[in-house]
């Protein structure tokens, strides 16, 4: 990756694609860190290109990431940086979603509400970011609205297995399933949470460098331990532990998984 990446540093509107996947790369192994560093230097160069909806967008992909992994003040203040940039419906929708999962539900909402207000016949924003965004607000509900996020993912189910993302920066394939997944693990069903988990894992050409391949690993572990296979949680805590075995170890979801291993022994 190095030296392919090598080969395309100072050539606008090139430079900044390759820094932004190598910036997913780095989650992907759980360096946030260089990720998070990785992410400015890829805005920077788009913004130098003069494509300032591309900067905007990588920091709203990178948004998800954050709140994916538990960093919610980090997550929160990429998308309010990214939606200060610009209002378009790929920036607005990706920040939205990290909003609500952050537990900001009153701007995610009005995101959502905005999005369709002025895009009502857009595809993509009705079978994937409103669905999203409504899901994380429905999941800072706990329990009590993992049935609702479930309900809220429902449009989304036809296209999630394809990348329907207008803005490049990210491919949302298999999000939502990962979204369902959390919340099916939230409402105690583990057999239904394994299924979705199940999705992403089984196609890893699809998911690429995208975080949720590599915390399918650990919803999956959390899904089989709820539905009472301490042998199958063990292995696929052990895969995602292995995955992260430098990562970053001040990240929420690294710890957890770490803390929820050692209990099974």
């Amino acid at each position: 990756m190095a030296r392919e990446a090598s080969l395309v540093m100072g050539k606008p509107g090139v430079e900044d694609v390759m820094l932004n996947l190598q910036s997913d790369t780095a989650a992907y192994s759980g360096h946030f860190a260089t990720a998070r560093e990785t992410t400015h230097r890829a805005s920077d160069s788009a913004e130098r290109a003069d494509e300032k909806e591309t900067a905007a967008s990588y920091f709203a992909s990178a948004a998800i990431r954050e709140a994916l992994a538990g960093n919610t003040r980090q997550a929160a203040q990429f998308a309010l940086t990214a939606v200060g940039s610009s209002n378009g419906k790929d920036v607005q929708g990706m920040a939205a979603i990290a909003l609500g999962m952050s537990g900001d539900a009153t701007r995610a909402r009005r995101a959502a509400d905005d999005l369709a207000r002025r895009f009502p016949e857009d595809t993509l924003v009705r079978v994937e970011y409103l669905p999203m965004i409504r899901a994380a607000v429905s999941l800072g509900g706990g329990s009590a609205g993992a049935a609702t996020a479930v309900q809220d993912l429902a449009p989304a189910s036809i296209y999630e297995v394809g990348n329907v993302n207008g803005s490049g920066t990210m491919n949302f394939y298999l999000y939502p399933a990962y979204l369902r997944g959390t919340a099916y693990l939230a409402a105690g069903k583990g057999s239904a949470a394994v299924v979705e988990f199940q999705k992403i894992l089984s196609r890893p050409s699809v998911v690429s460098n995208e975080i949720i391949g590599a915390l399918a690993h650990l919803g999956i572990a959390r899904a089989y331990s709820l539905s009472g296979d301490p042998s199958k949680a063990r292995t696929s805590y052990q895969d995602f532990i292995a995955l992260w075995k430098d990562a970053d170890s001040d990240l929420p979801i690294f710890q957890q998984a770490r803390s929820e291993y050692a209990s099974l022994h």
